[in-house]
């Protein structure tokens, strides 16, 4: 709602400019006032005309002043300061609009291509993992159509590496270190199922292992890393067997990277291979695309000779200059580098490569397929490569990468699609030392010292995934059993999985994606500050609150058409009840701004807001012992809509609010 009242705002200034003084603004700012007391919009528009105008600000305020105190919706317009305009909207009005669930839309037209977790198909999923796909879940939901906004057309897409190095260090630890053959593997996939043990699990402690025997015996290093550049090429190849036990083990686990995601309530629409883009000659298509247009040419001098390479972004060199800096893209030895690969996947993204990938059905969520790439697929079948936007969720390290496909891109003339080329990057996941010591692990004190324990996949250091999120419910699930023990064990669980899923994906979302995480399983678990459990608390309250009262949410919210809300949301009381209308108001504006920041934070914070004003409210106004109806009714209402925005922008978040805390 706030945001409707925004943009009509900003709508009428705009006309009374061109129509008064013949003049237009792009952005017209419009601003939240610092207290309630100066309104509830403040606009610095004065500011902006003066010196075009040569008037004072002043002034200018006092010709625009009428004016806009004329727009449907508004009480009054006052001047504050040298010439800021603060807005004071029509209370009861505004409430009535926000009861009857009246708000700006978002979304639009286009395909948004959001691509997040993206991990090495040879271990286990862990914490690091956790954020990438979190963010990029969190992201896609608020882009998708959904019962509060139409939103974009939005697909979800998890690319899979499984030619990569990380995959060829894994075959080369089952064939090399454990002494596997392609029935020995058969043979030892099928004894982990029968014995309950999980694949990416036995997977974790094997790359471990390999990566520490390549440079266990220095006499043999030179040859061990041969041995593993060999795999990777004979995975690269195909039709091998070293390429068979490759897919055997990736597939594997793959499923159960999804399974883990599954637990978090993030699923995918496509499963991209980097095996189809190789084979189905994605990369050759591009090549000759970018030598054709001068993109991309050969080295015949420099450090750079014999490599096939193009320019990065405002490098400007003299007439027989070499350019020592440019990008690599294909190797004096032939091979292909990751830029090379992802400049090719990005042109398929955008349809500009005239290439698909075929496409198997590959797992069944509740509400949709999930497909994955392979050379022929499936009829009928549907196809992801025709963005209009695309959404990398992929970390910071790959920031060079990133930009340099972003370039290709403009330098082949598609300035406009990488324009829509969006990288949500984010920093690394460490540990607090409580939380790694509670895992198990000896510290020095050097490290106890330490703002956060950094892990390693390669070291076989760090928490894995599925363990986070055992421990999180198991945590939830000793309080749930502590508070309830009148539930029954069925419901005690499902409360418990609500609240420790919801307070790892909190945890992992309300830092900005730039800051670096130092997880922490007490403070992420806190039933009280900025965290998860607190947000689904104030949902769960309110609740309870028409559970009492013995009238639904719905009803409460429907009672404020008859009331008279002119005079109840006056003075201080009247005043503190507003102010958590005119919070919840401003959800699509929120929104919005998450968006086009790329910053689900901006949500979490907002969830947190909504619900200390709630928390805030609730203490204040002894809702069910109120003896005047009216105020009663308003008193619901409030709980009522408070509560629903919270539950829309929890949901966005991925989080569900439990029946119980």
């Amino acid at each position: 709602m706030y945001r409707i009242l925004q943009q009509q705002l900003q709508a009428q200034i705009g006309t009374l400019l061109k129509e008064k003084y013949e003049i237009e603004i792009a952005n017209l700012v419009v601003e939240l006032p610092p207290k309630i007391e100066f309104g509830e919009m403040a606009l610095p528009v004065a500011f902006e005309l003066a010196k075009r105008l040569k008037k004072p600000p002043r002034a200018i305020a006092q010709e625009l002043q009428p004016l806009l105190a004329e727009i449907p919706g508004v009480a009054s317009v006052e001047i504050a300061g040298a010439g800021y305009l603060n807005v004071k909207l029509d209370r009861a009005a505004t409430a009535k609009r926000i009861a009857a669930d009246e708000h700006a839309t978002v979304g639009g037209a286009g395909f948004r291509l959001v691509e997040h977790t993206s991990i090495n198909p040879n271990k286990a999923a862990h914490v690091g993992h956790l954020r990438n796909a979190i963010l990029g879940d969190s992201f896609a939901r608020m882009l998708k159509a959904d019962e509060y906004k139409p939103g974009y057309e939005t697909g979800v897409q998890n690319y899979i590496d499984n030619t990569g190095v990380q995959v060829a260090d894994i075959v080369v630890a089952i064939t090399h270190l454990e002494g596997m053959k392609l029935d020995d593997v058969h043979a030892w996939m099928t004894e982990l199922i029968e014995t309950n043990t999980r694949l990416d699990y036995a997977c974790w402690d094997l790359y471990a292992n390999v990566s520490q025997w390549y440079d266990a015996d220095p006499t043999q290093s030179v040859a061990r890393k041969q041995l593993r550049l060999d795999t990777l090429h004979q995975i690269e190849a195909g039709d091998n067997e070293t390429a068979e036990i490759a897919d055997l083990i990736a597939t594997g686990v793959l499923r159960r990277h999804l399974e883990t995601m599954e637990r978090l309530a993030i699923e995918y629409d496509f499963l991209p291979r980097e095996s189809e883009i190789l084979h189905l000659k994605f990369w050759e298509a591009a090549r000759q695309l970018m030598v054709s247009k001068g993109v991309l040419y050969e080295e015949a001098e420099g450090k750079n000779k014999g490599c096939w390479v193009m320019r990065r972004a405002g490098v400007e060199l003299a007439a027989g200059e070499v350019d020592e800096d440019a990008k690599i893209l294909i190797r004096s030895n032939g091979t292909v580098t990751y830029v090379g690969k992802d400049i090719a996947y990005h042109l398929w993204k955008f349809g500009l490569l005239g290439k698909d990938f075929g496409y198997a059905k590959f797992r069944e969520y509740p509400a949709h397929t999930c497909w994955i790439s392979t050379m022929h697929g499936e009829d009928p079948h549907p196809s992801y490569g025709h963005a209009d936007a695309i959404y990398n969720v992929i970390d910071s390290r790959q920031d060079d990468p990133q930009t340099q496909v972003k370039e290709a891109l403009r330098a082949l003339g598609y300035v406009a699609e990488s324009e829509r080329y969006t990288h949500l990057n984010y920093a690394f996941v460490g540990l607090t030392a409580r939380t790694a010591e509670e895992l198990g692990y000896k510290l020095s004190d050097e490290d106890k010292a330490k703002n956060f324990i950094e892990v390693s996949g390669r070291k076989g250091f760090g928490v894995k995934a599925d363990d986070l999120i055992d421990r999180m419910i198991g945590a939830a699930k000793t309080e749930v059993d502590t508070r309830h023990p009148e539930l029954d064990e069925v419901e005690r669980a499902e409360i418990a999985d609500a609240i420790g899923v919801g307070a790892l994906r909190y945890f992992l979302l309300r830092f900005t994606r730039n800051t670096i995480i130092a997880f922490d399983y007490q403070d992420a678990l806190a039933f009280d500050g900025e965290t998860g459990p607190y947000a689904q608390y104030a949902a769960v309250r309110a609740a309870n609150i028409f559970r009492k009262a013995g009238v639904s949410a719905e009803e409460a919210i429907a009672a404020v058409a008859s009331l008279d809300l002119a005079s109840m949301l006056e003075g201080e009381e009247g005043t503190s009840v507003w102010e958590v209308w005119l919070s919840v108001s401003r959800v699509s504006q929120v929104l919005e701004q998450a968006i086009a920041t790329a910053e689900p934070a901006m949500l979490a914070r907002y969830a947190f807001v909504l619900a200390q004003q709630f928390n805030n409210f609730y203490h204040r106004h002894h809702i069910l012992n109120e003896t005047d109806a009216a105020r009663k009714t308003l008193l619901l209402a409030t709980a009522a809509v408070a509560r629903r925005e919270l539950l829309r922008v929890l949901g966005w978040l991925g989080i569900k609010v439990p029946s119980a805390m």
